[in-house]
């Protein structure tokens, strides 16, 4: 079945409601009429059967009474009939003042009715008024800091976050990543932009952490590398040195390892440190300047980008997120559901807080 003809077809099957319940209407409403004529006819034959008795003379007493109570009910049906046919038209067709309201003046009454709506119901003073006596937005932040609502509202929130998930085409998602956020990254030239954080980390003497921790590790290597370096030493010293003499020059040239690191790693304006200082600084401005370099820093974005895992990174990021989420969304006791239950418990503090 095509589109069309489903919506022909549900257009149809509406219709059809529409017309049977119509129609059910209009019989009850016959039934009605006719039960409450039946009761008309019903007390005027007693009003007439009584009225009889009484012409007949000294009728019982409770003659009286039932004569009375069917007049009066003869007497509230045709008024109240008068009055609701009044509303509406003109009783027997009959051009009666003050008949007709309803026809004659909607126009008016609707007017009136929706002034009185308008001033009493959705005039922005009472609109307000009635919100500000609501007191919204404490409620709700009562309702949200209470666990088992908080929880149920992540429950909600991952249902909807599972769904929306599922819906997304991966191909689509993966290009919009790539297209915002791999081929961004590749767009501009690496080069300056790099030099100029560089340069302002320097600025902050925050080479200084990073410095003081190749030196503690140069230092620690130093510490362990006797054996390496005796092996060193006697592997490309001559065949015809002694072995003792080359645990003298292994065992010489680790203490001045020792030594020169344990120096890099306490004074702050070792002369090292100091030219590791300048040569970054230098670094930095070629990166933002020098063509050379500048280049060489194009040459290795190129081969970044070129490799696989890059070329790769917004289907791979993708799928990781999508089952971390759909992951997350199906395990009640997992960090998504805790962190959204979280949220909205700090967002019903914040109400109670600040409810306006």
């Amino acid at each position: 079945m095509t589109r069309a003809a489903l919506t022909d077809s549900l257009a149809e099957s509406f219709a059809g409601a529409d017309v049977e319940a119509d129609a059910e209407r209009r019989r009850g409403l016959r039934r009605m009429k006719a039960v409450a004529l039946g009761f008309l006819i019903g007390a005027t034959l007693i009003f007439g059967v009584c009225t009889w008795i009484e012409s007949l003379g000294e009728p019982p007493a409770w003659v009286g009474y039932v004569s009375a109570a069917a007049e009066a009910g003869m007497v509230g049906a045709l008024a109240d009939w008068f009055a609701v046919t009044a509303l509406f038209k003109h009783p027997l067709g009959l051009p009666i003042p003050h008949t007709a309201i309803i026809r004659r003046k909607k126009d008016q009454l609707g007017e009136g009715l929706g002034t009185f709506v308008r001033e009493n119901f959705l005039s922005p003073q009472v609109v307000e008024t009635k919100i500000r006596d609501a007191d919204i937005p404490a409620r709700l932040g009562d309702w949200l800091i209470d666990p088992g609502h908080a929880m149920r509202v992540a429950t909600e929130t991952a249902t909807v976050l599972r769904v929306a998930v599922e819906l997304l085409n991966d191909d689509d998602v993966q290009q919009v990543i790539d297209r915002m956020i791999v081929r961004r990254i590749a767009e501009p030239q690496w080069g300056p932009p790099v030099g100029r954080v560089l340069s302002t980390l320097l600025a902050e003497r925050r080479q200084e952490a990073l410095l003081q921790l190749l030196a503690d590790r140069a230092f620690e290597w130093a510490l362990a590398a006797g054996d390496t370096i005796d092996r060193v030493v006697t592997r490309d010293s001559p065949s015809w040195s002694p072995r003792f003499v080359d645990h003298l020059v292994g065992d010489r040239i680790h203490r001045e390892l020792m030594d020169f690191t344990d120096k890099v790693r306490r004074d702050p304006n070792h002369e090292l440190r100091r030219s590791a200082t300048r040569f970054l600084f230098e670094f930095a401005e070629d990166l933002q300047n020098d063509p050379m370099t500048i280049a060489k820093a194009e040459a290795v974005k190129e081969q970044l980008m070129g490799r696989d895992e890059v070329t790769r990174a917004a289907e791979t990021a993708w799928r990781t997120l999508k089952t971390l989420v759909l992951d997350g969304v199906e395990d009640p006791s997992s960090t998504l559901r805790l962190r959204i239950a979280d949220s909205v418990i700090g967002i019903g503090e914040s109400l109670q807080a600040e409810p306006e």
